[in-house]
């Protein structure tokens, strides 16, 4: 009985660079999480352990801290193109390099109302994403964001659904609307201005959900992919995942109490979750990181 190889990858995961670029009195972090994977002819690797076309992973994350130094950091996309090109252009085996980069913001303190020259604090924030892919013939780039949590405390409604015997569910005129924000979005060049770009979509995302008066958090989520369109040309698609963190009125009756939609509990799970893609040309093959 014969059995075949399917397809394969390597790579070093959750590198950690903290890189500080000192101007004078007043320094710059970044700060970031790098995962590589390499993919070409490594048959011989799984089939005799020959390793000869196996560029080890220590030497990969050597890469990461090397490159760091040696041409700086940058934007997340920026560096992502670097080292992925650097794997497909040096190692004869290795067609396919993919890296993935989280960015973790760092805010300047401010003491005494001015900001500090070189004191932070970790931000409470979202995460910055970026993704590479370069084979021999292509290089696909996504931008992306986690964790980018929002409210409405109005503008939310949720009525004219189903209801079978096993819906408990009240239909409303007027809800939270809560939700975590996941997305990744594709781009059709590899030249771009990176920090722009994200700034661009990321106001996007923040403007369409809070300029959408609600009758579904789906109705949401394709506004703030169509705003995020219309406002980074670009951008080909974007992918996006909306957990319904759901706000339930507490009934204080028992206490003599009412309860003008003020007091709320938060439950963290379960919850609902809504996912969808918005591209600018329909049928549009995704290249970039899915979130399902």
């Amino acid at each position: 009985m014969s059995f075949f190889l399917g397809s394969n990858q390597y790579g070093k995961a959750g590198i950690r660079l903290v890189s500080v670029q000192r101007d004078g009195d007043r320094h710059l972090v970044t700060d970031f999480t790098v995962a590589t994977a390499l993919a070409g002819h490594l048959d011989d690797t799984h089939f005799t352990g020959d390793n000869s076309a196996v560029l080890p992973t220590d030497t990969q994350k050597n890469t990461v801290y090397a490159f760091a130094r040696e041409f700086g950091v940058g934007e997340p996309e920026a560096f992502a193109l670097r080292l992925a090109k650097h794997f497909v252009t040096t190692q004869e085996a290795i067609y396919h390099a993919r890296v993935n980069i989280e960015q973790h913001t760092w805010e300047r303190l401010a003491p005494h109302g001015e900001p500090a020259p070189h004191s932070f604090v970790r931000a409470g924030t979202e995460t910055r994403r970026a993704e590479v892919i370069v084979t021999e013939d292509d290089v696909a780039v996504s931008s992306g964001l986690g964790d980018l949590t929002l409210l409405n405390t109005t503008n939310s409604e949720f009525h004219g659904f189903p209801r079978d015997k096993y819906t408990t569910l009240p239909e409303t005129r007027e809800r939270m609307l809560a939700t975590s924000v996941e997305a990744w979005w594709d781009h059709d060049s590899a030249d771009v201005d990176w920090g722009k770009s994200y700034a661009e979509a990321r106001d996007a995302l923040l403007t369409a959900f809070a300029s959408t008066y609600s009758l579904s958090l789906q109705q949401t989520l394709f506004s703030m992919g169509s705003y995020v369109l219309h406002q980074c040309p670009s951008v080909d698609e974007i992918r996006l995942s909306l957990p319904n963190k759901h706000h339930h009125l507490v009934d204080l009756t028992p206490f003599g109490l009412d309860n003008p939609d003020q007091v709320y509990v938060a439950p963290t799970e379960p919850y609902g979750l809504i996912q969808g893609t918005v591209q600018r040309h329909q049928m549009v093959p995704t290249v970039g990181p899915q979130l399902w």
